[in-house]
């Protein structure tokens, strides 16, 4: 037989409250904000001080589930009557599972559906936090699904209803009139995020026996291909250039730009040698930077989390790591970087070290100069945990003046942009461009989708198909009736028709007067005499069946020049030590062979014959 009360909790004793006894239990008095005097009982609490003890507004029901386990719940009844009654309600649904007609997870459902949906949504942010999820993302899903519950009214689990939503989305991505200008909706993306929030939630619910389906499970995603709102573009190689140069000396030149007066805009302003420096090493870093973002592929958070002691600059083959909790596929990289960059990288920890330890020496002075350690090393050495770069906040705004003073347009012809993670971009158009092949360009990306690397993170518009199509080798539509007409004359037979095996079928002089058989079995015939040795080789009637080398002297040669065009490749035993022979590729193509083929011989990029 289950029951109904009222749970007791603690509080600090209030400030000002009166302390008496009554009948042996101590008690004290108080006025709350509202003016009325307040009446509890007293208790010690874990540190020795008093607290009041007071009674929860509402019930609580304690009974035997189904599972025959104790369990409390909250009615939310004020009234102990109504208590009583979600009691009962609870005992009858403990006796239908033990009876079989509903299951332990239907009455498991059942006891969430009163709960208001904040609380669930605190359950799945634990949850989020628990299987190891960013800050950000945790933040970005949870505020999605409050817009969400807040826009279509959903206020418990039973509200939750995929028409509702779905005319939400759709309401969304409206354009809107504001004033006299037209605001375009939400973009495909956008909706979509909305959706997978929405959609993992439900899943979520399922999984921890909060509803049975999931009521959103089968929207649709939005296209969006079709609705692109930002579109990246890749820098060429001379941007990319001008792009580092200008990074490195924007600082200094901010700084010695005067802004009033005669001589406004002219960088003549006299700078202490102090800032001079400090202004020099930030150029420094900005472009290295933009050097690392360009030849690494880093995402702009996963370079902020790296630090010294990730860089493997003095291995064979330099590389940084990248630990798994700040990649986004959480899942941790080795970095291989160029010989030059790990150069670059060398001479800025360097310039840190001094930095960090004040040891930057004056050269023309003899004179230690620098700024104060913070702290002192035995070794000298560097502390690992030093983050290798200050990366600002305002990367993307410091990247579009340094764009502006460049001369490079943010926003092509095209309407695609330039930011900090069409740098990204630029990484994997350099490495289609530079042949690499695609599985090699995905693993270098670090994309799960070889599809997103060659279609999403490679520009086209800057991957020389033009230069593909002059790899493929030249097909001149009179090559045929030229070699025709060469046969004939060489065979004297420029009058009539001349077949193109005659050189194959003129029979040698030496071995006019041997005896013998054909391959066939059939005998030889006696030579002719001098004065009819000529043959007419056109009349010669040839069958398929009829072999072209005789039993005793081999293949026959004709005596005349071999008009035959073949390639004239190595050897086989030379062939069998090569590793690469783009010219022999090239011959053995033939007639049948595909294009892609071909293109794969002239040494063309896979995703530029992709595109063609």
């Amino acid at each position: 037989m289950g029951a109904v009360y009222r749970k007791t909790f603690t509080k600090p004793l209030p400030a000002g409250a009166e302390v008496f006894t009554r009948n042996g239990e101590r008690f004290a008095r108080w006025k709350n904000a509202k003016g009325k005097t307040r009446t509890a009982k007293l208790t010690a609490g874990k540190d020795g001080l008093d607290r009041i003890v007071l009674e929860a507004k509402t019930f609580t029901a304690k009974y035997r589930n189904g599972s025959n386990h104790v369990v409390e719940t909250a009615t939310g009844c004020r009234d102990e009557t109504a208590a009583r009654s979600v009691l009962g309600d609870l005992e009858q649904r403990g006796v239908l599972v033990k009876i079989g007609v509903i299951t332990a997870a239907q009455d498991a459902i059942a006891d969430h559906q009163p709960a208001p949906l904040t609380e669930h949504f605190d359950a799945y942010k634990t949850h989020l936090e628990s299987v190891g999820t960013t800050p950000k993302y945790r933040g970005e899903t949870l505020g999605r699904l409050r817009r969400v519950a807040a826009d279509c009214v959903f206020t418990r689990l039973s509200d939750l209803g995929r028409e509702a939503f779905e005319c939400w989305l759709v309401q969304i991505g409206r354009p809107k009139q504001l004033d006299d200008k037209t605001v375009p909706g939400a973009s495909a993306r956008t909706r979509n995020a909305y959706r997978e929030a929405v959609v993992a939630f439900g899943n979520w619910c399922v999984e921890s026996n909060r509803l049975t389906v999931n009521p959103f499970a089968g929207i649709a995603k939005a296209n969006q291909k079709a609705d692109p709102r930002r579109q990246r573009r890749s820098m060429t190689e001379a941007e990319l250039l001008e792009l580092l140069d200008v990074a490195r000396r924007r600082p200094l030149l901010d700084a010695m730009t005067v802004r009033r007066g005669k001589r406004k805009g002219e960088a003549v302003a006299k700078l202490q040698p102090e800032t001079f420096k400090r202004l020099e090493l930030l150029g420094r870093e900005r472009a290295l930077i933009y050097k690392m973002l360009l030849l690494t592929g880093l995402r702009l958070n996963e370079l902020r989390s790296l630090t010294v002691g990730q860089l493997h600059l003095d291995d064979e083959m330099p590389y940084v790591t990248l630990d798994a909790a700040d990649e986004k596929n959480r899942q941790g990289s080795a970095l291989p970087i160029r010989t030059d960059l790990a150069g670059d990288l060398k001479d800025w920890v360097s310039l840190k070290h001094e930095r960090f330890y004040g040891a930057a020496t004056d050269a023309s002075k003899g004179q230690t100069t620098g700024v104060i350690p913070m702290t002192a090393a035995p070794t000298g050495e560097l502390p690992t945990s030093t983050p290798l770069f200050t990366v600002p906040k305002g990367l993307v705004r410091i990247l579009d003046r340094d764009l502006k003073l460049a001369g490079i347009a943010k926003r092509d012809d095209r309407g695609r942009t330039l930011d900090v993670h069409a740098l990204r971009h630029t990484f994997g158009t350099l490495l289609s461009k530079g042949g690499v092949t695609p599985r090699t360009a995905q693993a270098a990306m670090r994309h799960s989708s070889i599809d997103l690397t060659m279609n999403v993170y490679t520009d086209p518009k800057l991957l020389d198909v033009h230069g593909a199509m002059d790899s493929l080798p030249a097909m001149p539509l009179d090559h045929g009736h030229r070699l025709i007409r060469e046969v004939a004359k060489a065979t004297g037979t420029d009058d009539q028709p001349a077949s193109t095996l005659a050189p194959v079928l003129a029979l040698k002089s030496d071995v006019s007067r041997k005896s013998g058989s054909h391959a066939d079995g059939s005998p030889l015939r006696d030579a002719p005499s001098s004065e009819s040795r000529a043959l007419d080789i056109t009349s010669i009637v040839v069958r398929s069946s009829d072999s072209l080398i005789s039993g005793d002297s081999g293949r026959q040669k004709s005596g005349r020049q071999d008009l035959n065009l073949r390639p004239s490749g190595p050897k086989p035993d030379a062939l069998a030590k090569l590793s690469y022979a783009p010219e022999l590729l090239g011959f053995s193509l033939g007639a049948g062979a595909t294009g892609v083929n071909a293109e794969r011989a002239g040494g063309v990029s896979p995703r530029i014959w992709l595109l063609s």
